[in-house]
């Protein structure tokens, strides 16, 4: 679930994804280099169901992966449902399975956002870079469970913690629904619990100035 919607709510499931199977990671040529550059972000779920998607620009890389960002007003979709940002975000794609969304002004108090994915991919689109569509995209499974760090004070703080792992019953009810392998499901769990304890703890790139330094990159690009 993405933080900012409205509060509610094409493998094979004999078999884990690619995603979180030892694997060459994408080209270079499949990734983009140039600031500014638009990426389709495109999620879906274990049985190949398209899950969130919306379009984001390149900012950067450092040693944590690479940066896009979002301003406020962009357009969230997936089947069934579909939104607009209340407030820009820069999102982190790391080499592993999980991508952060950081929020600037979240109205609903929400500081971090992770989702537990396999691990991203990226592709350059044939023809893309036209000023048609994004020029690259990525893509992962969303595994269910996400990492939460609010706004200390809010009343969402206040009822379920500063931090918090969240969808617990869908991750529950999807592990028999899709069939996760036994591997699978102790990963992700076992990846959820370590990357709330580095959250909790405001290590990089959780920390505050790390999505800062992006967060600049993007208002910058922004005022071109």
């Amino acid at each position: 679930m993405s933080a900012q919607q409205p509060a509610d709510q094409a493998f094979s499931t004999s078999q884990p994804p690619s995603g979180l199977l030892p694997e060459p990671p994408s080209e270079p040529s499949s990734r983009p280099t140039e600031p500014g550059t638009l990426v389709g972000c495109r999620m879906r779920k274990w049985d190949g169901t398209p899950h969130w998607r919306f379009d984001a620009v390149h900012l950067g890389r450092d040693e944590h992966g690479v940066w896009l960002g979002y301003r406020t007003g962009t357009r969230f979709s997936r089947p069934g449902r579909e939104y607009r940002t209340r407030c820009p975000g820069v999102v982190l794609f790391g080499d592993v399975g999980w991508v952060a969304d950081i929020y600037r002004g979240h109205p609903r108090g929400v500081r971090l956002y992770i989702d537990l994915t396999t691990v991203p991919q990226w592709r350059a689109v044939p023809d893309g870079g036209d000023g048609r569509g994004p020029a690259f995209e990525v893509s992962g499974i969303d595994m269910d469970l996400d990492v939460l760090a609010l706004r200390p004070g809010s009343e969402r703080a206040r009822e379920q913690g500063e931090f918090f792992i969240d969808d617990e019953d869908e991750f529950a009810e999807h592990s028999v629904r899709y069939g996760y392998p036994p591997s699978v499901v102790a990963r992700v769990r076992a990846d959820a619990d370590a990357l709330l304890e580095t959250v909790r703890a405001g290590e990089a790139p959780y920390d505050g100035p790390t999505a800062d330094r992006w967060f600049a990159v993007l208002d910058g690009l922004s005022g071109r």
